[in-house]
């Protein structure tokens, strides 16, 4: 095979193990995505938790990079603090090593079943869960089968003169070799793409292992560039974290270069073949980052502050609309269109403060809760500005249709302040006062109140999808939904009174809360259903009320 050919099948290989890699995590976002960002919500200031967490996430999504762009999303938001974000930080580059740690073995032989599961379950399902579950098992099967070619395609270059004389050169330089590895990683934009990388041209042979090992310590440090770039513009609270992951892994590497023939006589002594030696050590290097600087987090955090303080002016920007544009009121369809987009970044921002709403009530510190207050005074003043914007439009618009649509946006964002009102004035104080006075729920009412706000939150990601496409069917389900959730209200109030009756004592204690909550999660389903009305008056297929006729 000509050196051409060798090439062109190498990088291939390589492009499908991007790809791999790109289609598990994809899969696992879109199945599993509500339960990942929850999980990385609960890290507090226990800082093992914490790095259990982003490990657990990291692993999930087969990629550290994906769970610190997650993660910084909500510190963007002031949704976690700096130190348990740096400590999630820290295990999400851990739980990325598990995901080389079990693809470094031979695992050819389970490709042909796993892709014959995952075609199955993707084509054959019509469960959207259980179709992404397929889309991950066949992203892993080719993940395997691309580190077979490469292997494969590879392994003709051992004797090339020209390859041996360059990695042999290599060796003897080990700042070159570290930035070629980090440069290749953010080229990559994998850093577990760049290690299994590593892994197979050990494996063949290509590069020695000392060689392997030095491209590795360049790969933990390209994989900290990744999420810097990629969340450079993202607010400073979100930076921060970024600017310490790198600053963790450049010391990192920086350590282990000062002691790098120590630290290549190590792995080569470890009793594992090559291949196994990279991901073992690879593990073993982020393992050790979290021991050294998990005790430091609170100096980081505070040199990280006085480095990246907070801009005057962030919170504001955020609170301000950015499609209403004043020089289209003379166009109403194109206003209507701005102003449309401008109730999306409201409803999302209300979204956001009721999902992190349950947690609050599970928190140990008042971070959540004050930045959803945060939060609401956004919301507010987009508010305000869409309904002004929108109510000078309605003084030149003669259309009668776009009259209507008008109205109805105002409506849509009335509904959507109350949200925000009922969530800041009722359940934060609610989930004040459980701080306050140390209670808690029994495991029923706690199981109960989670189902039902998860049941509100499906309501909202459903009307908000609704606003967009104006879809009869979603409009239908979304208001069919609401009777079910006011039967399953009663249902749990029944069986929260029963277990006052037994007698239960952490239900005698948060009676009052739990009955609170559930009332005002059942009035926050009412504004969020407020969407679904115009669009069925508009077919007709909205009683204007649900009393019956008297009878004559």
């Amino acid at each position: 095979m000509g050196g051409g050919s060798i090439l062109l099948n190498l990088l291939g290989a390589i492009a499908l193990l991007l790809w791999s890699t790109r289609l598990v995590k994809t899969g696992v976002t879109r199945a599993f995505g509500e339960e990942l960002r929850g999980w990385l919500m609960q890290a507090t200031e226990n800082r093992l938790r914490a790095v259990g967490l982003g490990a657990l996430v990291a692993l999930a999504m087969q990629s550290s990079t994906a769970a610190l762009l997650l993660l910084t999303s909500f510190a963007g938001r002031g949704l976690i603090a700096l130190v348990p974000a740096l400590a999630v930080a820290l295990g999400a580059d851990i739980g990325s090593t598990f995901v080389v740690q079990a693809l470094s073995f031979d695992l050819k032989a389970f490709v042909p079943v796993l892709l014959v599961g995952g075609v199955g379950a993707f084509m054959l399902s019509s469960n959207a869960t259980l179709r992404q579950v397929g889309r991950v098992v066949i992203g892993l099967a080719l993940m395997i089968l691309s580190l077979g070619m490469i292997v494969q395609a590879s392994s003709s270059l051992r004797t090339d003169p020209t390859l041996v004389l360059v990695m042999s050169r290599l060796a003897n330089e080990a700042v070159l070799a570290i930035i070629i590895g980090a440069g290749l990683t953010w080229l990559l934009h994998s850093s577990v793409a760049m290690v299994l990388l590593i892994v197979s041209l050990v494996g063949s042979g290509l590069i020695p292992l000392s060689l392997g090992v030095t491209f590795l310590l360049g790969a933990n440090l390209g994989a900290g560039l990744i999420p810097l770039g990629l969340g450079w513009r993202e607010p400073r609270a979100a930076r921060r974290i970024l600017v310490g992951n790198i600053v963790f892994r450049a010391t990192g590497v920086l350590l282990c270069l000062l002691a790098l023939p120590w630290v290549q006589e190590g792995v080569a002594a470890l009793p594992l073949a090559p291949e196994r030696a990279i991901a073992a050590s690879h593990t073993i290097f982020n393992i050790g980052l979290a021991i050294l600087f998990l005790p430091l987090l609170d100096l980081a955090a505070r040199m990280l502050l006085r480095q990246l303080p907070d801009l005057p002016d962030e919170g504001q920007a955020a609170a301000r609309p950015l499609h209403l544009d004043d020089s289209l009121l003379e166009s109403p369809h194109l206003a209507l269109g701005a102003a449309s987009r401008e109730v999306i970044r409201l409803a999302e921002r209300v979204e956001t403060m009721l999902r992190e709403t349950i947690l609050t009530f599970q928190d140990i510190d008042d971070t959540r809760r004050n930045a959803i207050h945060k939060l609401d005074d956004e919301v507010d003043s987009l508010q305000e500005a869409i309904k002004l914007y929108l109510t000078r439009l309605t003084r030149v618009v003669t259309d009668e249709a776009d009259q209507k649509q008008a109205v109805n946006l105002i409506l849509f964002t009335t509904n959507l302040e109350h949200v925000g009102d009922i969530i800041c004035k009722n359940l934060l104080e609610l989930a004040a006062k459980k701080q306050r006075f140390g209670l808690a729920f029994s495991d029923a009412g706690w199981a109960e109140l989670t189902e039902f706000h998860a049941r509100i939150v499906k309501q909202m990601k459903l009307a908000m999808t609704l606003f967009m496409t104006r879809d009869i069917t979603m409009a239908r389900d979304l208001v069919a939904e609401k009777d079910n959730i006011r039967a399953l209200e009663k249902v749990a109030t029944e069986r929260h009174l029963a277990r006052l009756r037994e007698g239960t004592p952490a239900s005698i204690e948060t009676s009052s809360l739990h009955l609170d909550i559930l009332r005002d999660l059942k009035r926050i389903n009412a504004h969020i259903t407020s969407v679904a009305h115009p669009i069925l008056e508009a077919r007709g297929e909205i009683r204007q009320s649900r009393l019956r006729q008297a009878k004559a």
